[in-house]
This record gives structure tokens, sequence and C-alpha cells, in this order.
């Protein structure tokens, strides 16, 4: 009957804690809610605006017409030659190519909710060599060729803000709307007033392109020397692609970046040939990198991962019940434990709707002062010492801290949350070392005759 009343105690105690976990489910619908929510705003923002931008190019494509014999069949199945009229284009990359970008952000706001914007001032430039006969060899002569044109891929073209202008070896040319190159999407096209000579020509370009975009902004590497440097006053850059920056330095308030990319790392001339003859080619636009703007860790995100200890939480203020009871020989009702545990779990959607005000540090600390306040004040009465209480408001605000210091750290949250576990584990062995179970759970098992006072410890 005795170890039936102690079995029937810890029963209770589990039940209470499986029962906490449907508001805590409910507060997790919720910041999964407001978090869709928040995407959708971005979303809408990057609508009205211009989504994130990839820059391919730019890539010299010199259209030709080559007239070739075709072999066909008459009506009375008769071999003839005819002669017929082949179109196709010619495509080079440039031999160096250069991208300075430098990059001011801002934030938009719908609401409670922001999306934040990027404006990058880049300076693009760089090298053309044209091969002598544009590499055909022989038969040049049975060539005739259009007029060559530079085109440059840009994703969103909404994002353009300057009027662009080409500089051709000191020539002025503008730049007009559609590459009319289909792998490389939307963008821009200047053509170009160059002759089809006999000769090798070297051609040096340069042009200005003030782009604005949501989220990422990402460049394809295109020369066969390419060098691409950004910076940003943007403290937490996620680096994006299919390459690493070579070298890098973040600061709290900016960073600098720098690629450096040849063709044999990114193998894009080989690619480019493939892809040359189809209207879409996502291998060749794979071959990029680029930057992140979105903060990686957002207060979504973070009240997120403190739900993820809610129960790890309400298990270890229930344990220090227990030991305020097996060690004072106090009885703790388990309308006193859900009550206890119901202000812990509020703590997580005070932490969220505070959050999406101010800062998640200041939340955090409002949240867990509020819910330590009122949840030290009631112990106080539960234990029936002012002393006791304290301290067990100390030890819930120290786990408090604790919490807020593996959201902190994200790579060692692991490590850290192990040797919490394995600490608050070791001082629960050593306070019960010495107590029999038994004895307390007859002691626990006999009715209470009179309240105790309160002690002033």
């Amino acid at each position: 009957m005795n170890k039936g009343m102690s079995l029937y105690k810890l029963g209770m105690i589990g039940l209470l804690i499986l029962l906490l976990m449907i508001p805590l489910l409910m507060i997790n619908g919720i910041i999964q809610d407001r978090q869709t929510r928040r995407d959708a705003v971005i979303e809408d923002i990057a609508r009205s605006s211009s989504y994130s931008q990839q820059i391919s190019g730019p890539m010299l494509i010199v259209p030709y017409r080559k007239k070739i014999q075709v072999s066909r069949l008459d009506a009375s199945q008769q071999r003839y030659e005819e002669t017929v009229e082949e179109r196709g284009r010619l495509y080079f990359l440039p031999e160096q190519f250069e991208f300075n970008g430098d990059v001011k952000t801002e934030v938009r706001a719908r609401g409670i909710y922001e999306a934040r914007l990027f404006h990058a001032d880049n300076k693009i430039s760089g090298q053309f060599v044209l091969p002598e006969h544009f590499g055909i060899g022989n038969d040049f002569a049975d060539y005739q060729f259009d007029e060559p044109f530079l085109a440059v891929g840009i994703s969103d073209i909404r994002g353009i803000e300057n009027a662009l202008k080409l500089d051709l070896d000191g020539e002025k040319l503008d730049f007009i709307p559609g590459t009319d190159v289909p792998l490389l999407g939307e963008g821009v096209r200047a053509m170009l007033p160059i002759e089809t000579g006999n000769e090798k020509k070297r051609l040096n370009f340069a042009f200005d392109l003030r782009l604005q975009g949501t989220g990422q902004l990402q460049i394809t590497p295109v020369g066969k020397a390419s060098t691409v440097h950004l910076q940003a006053d943007w403290p937490h850059p996620s680096f994006i692609g299919n390459y690493l920056p070579t070298s890098r330095e973040i600061s709290e308030t900016n960073f600098t970046a720098t690629w450096r990319t040849s063709f044999f790392s990114t193998n894009l001339q080989e690619t480019l040939n493939r892809c040359s003859a189809l209207e879409t080619c996502q291998e060749f636009k794979a071959r990029s990198f680029g930057v992140s703007f979105i903060s990686p860790v957002d207060q979504y995100l973070k009240s997120d991962r403190s739900i993820k200890y809610a129960l790890l939480f309400i298990a270890l203020t229930f344990a220090g019940f227990l030991l305020f009871e097996v060690l004072k020989g106090l009885a703790v009702h388990p309308v006193q434990y859900a009550l206890v545990g119901a202000a812990l779990a509020l703590f997580y959607l005070l932490l969220l709707s505070m959050s999406e005000h101010i800062a998640f540090g200041l939340a955090y600390l409002l949240s867990a002062t509020a819910c330590v306040a009122l949840i030290g004040f009631y112990v106080c009465h539960v234990l029936r010492s002012a002393a006791h209480g304290l301290g067990f408001g100390i030890g819930l605000g120290a786990l408090y801290a604790l919490l807020y210091g593996l959201l902190s750290a994200e790579d060692y949250a692991l490590l850290m949350g192990s040797l919490l576990l394995f600490g608050l584990l070791m001082v629960f062995m050593v306070l019960t070392r010495k107590l029999d179970w038994y004895a307390i759970a007859q002691r626990t098992a006999k009715p209470v005759e009179a309240p105790l006072e309160v002690s002033h410890e």
C-alpha cells in the first residue's frame, strides 16, 4: 500500500508532464504559423520589388550563316543536292572577368514583419580574346556573320537601378533589354560594332550595374580567370553556391569576401559547349556562388529551438519539487505541480509574442524574469519557506540562463546540453545518496495531521 501510494504520485506527475505537452504543441504550432506568415510577407515584398538576383555573364555571341549542301530525294526517289543556309552562333566567354560589388542593405516592414533588401553597386570588367577566324579554321570563307553582341543574364531585371552603358575599348555603347540567349534567361545585351576580320582580337569591356534584390546575390564566374570581390554592411553572411570565398573578413557590422576561380575549377567552357543548343541549362547557372542576406537564426527559429527544451525544463522543475518532498518531508499536491508546469509552458508564448516586437535577447530576459518571479513567489508558499522558494527561483533562473547559452552557442548546443544533464543527474544522486526510499514511501503514505509552520530560514 505504501509503495502503491508512492507509485501513484509518480504516475500523476508523469501524466501531468504528458498533459502539459498539449499546450506546448499548440504554442509550437503558433510559432510555425507565424513563421509561415512572415515568409509570405517576404515573398510579397520581393514580388513587389525584386527577387533574389543571379548575374550570368557577360558572354560574347557571334551569329553566323553558312551555306551547306544537303542531299535530298525527289518524288521519283532520285537523289539530288540542294544548297541550304544553316544558322548558328559562336559563344565566347571572357579571358578575364572581374566583379567588384559594394552592397548596402535596408529593411522593408509590413506590419510586424520585415524583409531585407539589398542594393549592390557593381563594377564589372574584363577582357575577351577572339581567336583568329573566330576559331573556325579553313572553312572561315564559307561563313557570313551578323552583328555580334554582348549579353548579360540578370535573373530579375526589375532590380536594375541605372542606365547601363558598356565601355568597349573606350567606346560607349548602350545596352538594350533582353539577352536573346535562352540559356542566360532575362537580362540585357549590347550590339558590338566589331569587324569580323582575320586577326586575333582583344576586347576590353567594363560597365557599372546597380542592382536591387531580396535575399541572395549570386554570380556565375564566366571568365577563364575570374575574381569576385564583395563587401556589404551585413554582419551575418551565409556564403552559398558551389565555391566558398578564398578569403573573407567578418566583423560586427560588415563583411568582405573574395572568390577566385578558373576554367580548371569551373569547367564552364565545356559546360557552355554542351548547353549552347539548349533553351535552358541549369548546369551552366549552377556554376555560381554568392551570399545570402537572410538572417540565419531569426526569432522564430530561436523560439522553435527553445521550445524543444520545454519537456526537459518541466521534468527538471518537477524533479526539484520531488527533492524537496523527500528531503524536507513536504507534500506538494499534483495541482500545484500543474500550475507551475503551466507557468513554464506560458514562458514560450511570452517569448514568441515579445520577440516579434523587441530584440530576442531582451524578450528572453523579460519572459524568463516574469516566469521566475511568478514561480518563485508561488513556491515560497508551496514549500512553506521563503528561503526554499528563493533558492528554487535562483535554480530556475540558472536553468533559463543555461538555455539561453544553448540557443546562442549553436555549434556547441549538444555538448553543453549533455554536460548540463550529466551535472544535474550528479547533483540529484549526491543529494539523495543516503536516503532510505522505502522509509520515505511509508512517510509520504501517512496523512498529514497538521500543516507545517512557515519557516523563515
